[in-house]
């Protein structure tokens, strides 16, 4: 039975005859596994928790970072460095007191995710990757869990709810994953603020929907919104029969990969900055944008954004170490297969977490010696 303080608190929900207090008993039984606390995430949770989802599961390894604040509207100043999948715990908790949360600071990878979609009834993907979109699909084909799929770009955004009831899945939609050279990359392109808050709302409608068993689900059909245009059109898809029963146990795992940088040497911050100080130091290469350049980059290093590699690989040592790094590493572990490929480099090496490791790695030494 709902308590006189969750009366008071959903009665615009009870006044609904197709909610009322048995959908929302059911909303208060639930368990949802929202994964990414990120940009989609944080509308996907917020609107969850509003709605009293009785528990909510984060799953999110990242931190948060300033650049984050420009659309993840759960997070503010006082909350950077902190895990990002304990900062929305936080938010949530402000929010509705009456939701559990079950924090999961990590990556959904091939090692946990049976766990973690096997625990919950619905599974929410704000992932920004197509290796955990592949991961999650096969893994609610596992467990025949329903799976909110959305996914934003620049000014685009895109929402479908697959497995279903039977429906098609992701892979009925989109059978095999894009190259690293044909996916997308937020960090390098960015995306308009409001755009996550419109597709994760969108998101926990078809959420809501598919725990109160009420409207008409977008399983088999694709929901895109062109912000710019401010136009929104309904893709149909059917059920593919060899493609809906792939699942964890019969999927190719290189799907899981990072599609960035399978094959690619790396090194960490601590073995470059040992070869910087040496007498040899390798050649560095950033192959972010101009503008995150100019904001600040590794001494003496030259810029190649990744978007120009082909106009400028000519410059690079061919002996000679070369090290090539972005902000995270994903960018840069990019540049490398494409350099190793398509051109036949092979003295290149990825710095592993990219710039922001330098920074963080360099900041704690400084004040440890400071100590």
């Amino acid at each position: 039975m709902l308590t006189t303080e969750e009366r008071q608190i959903y009665r615009r929900h009870l006044q609904l005859p197709e909610i009322g207090e048995a959908g929302q008993l059911r909303l208060k039984n639930a368990r949802v596994l929202v994964v990414g606390a990120g940009g989609l995430g944080c509308p996907i949770l917020q609107y969850l928790a509003a709605a009293g989802v009785g528990t909510l599961g984060i799953v999110d390894a990242d931190q948060v970072e300033r650049s984050n604040l420009q659309r993840q509207i759960l997070y503010g100043p006082a909350d950077l460095g902190q895990p990002k999948a304990e900062a929305a715990a936080r938010a949530v908790k402000r929010i509705n007191p009456l939701v559990h949360t079950e924090v999961h600071s990590c990556r959904a990878t091939l090692g946990n995710v049976r766990e973690l979609v096997s625990r919950y009834d619905v599974v929410v993907d704000g992932s920004d990757n197509f290796p955990t979109r592949y991961l999650l699909n096969d893994a609610c084909v596992s467990f025949n869990r329903p799976l909110v799929s959305g996914a934003i770009y620049k000014f685009e955004g895109q929402v479908s709810v697959f497995n279903y009831q039977g429906g098609p899945t992701y892979r009925c939609l989109f059978p095999q994953p894009p190259s690293a050279q044909e996916a997308p990359n937020c960090d390098a392109t960015g995306v308009l603020g409001v755009l996550p808050g419109l597709v994760g709302t969108a998101q926990a409608t078809e959420a809501l929907k598919v725990i109160l068993g009420i409207g008409e689900v977008l399983s088999g059909r694709l929901w895109m919104f062109d912000a710019l245009a401010f136009q929104t059109r309904t893709l149909k898809f059917a059920r593919r029969p060899e493609q809906a029963t792939i699942n964890l146990d019969t999927a190719n795992t290189r799907d899981y990969a990072d599609l960035c940088g399978v094959g690619v040497r790396s090194i960490s911050v601590a073995e470059l900055h040992e070869q910087l100080e040496s007498g040899h130091p390798p050649f560095l290469l950033d192959v972010r944008e101009p503008h995150e350049y100019a904001a600040g980059h590794l001494p003496g290093a030259t810029l190649l954004p990744l978007s120009s590699l082909e106009k400028g690989v000519a410059t690079l040592p061919k002996q000679h170490p070369v090290v090539v790094y972005c902000r995270s590493g994903r960018r840069s572990a990019q540049a490398v297969e494409r350099l190793q490929t398509e051109f036949g480099l092979t003295n290149l090496l990825n710095l592993d977490g990219g710039i922001l490791a330098w920074e963080d790695t360099m900041t704690d030494a400084e004040n440890n010696v400071s100590r």
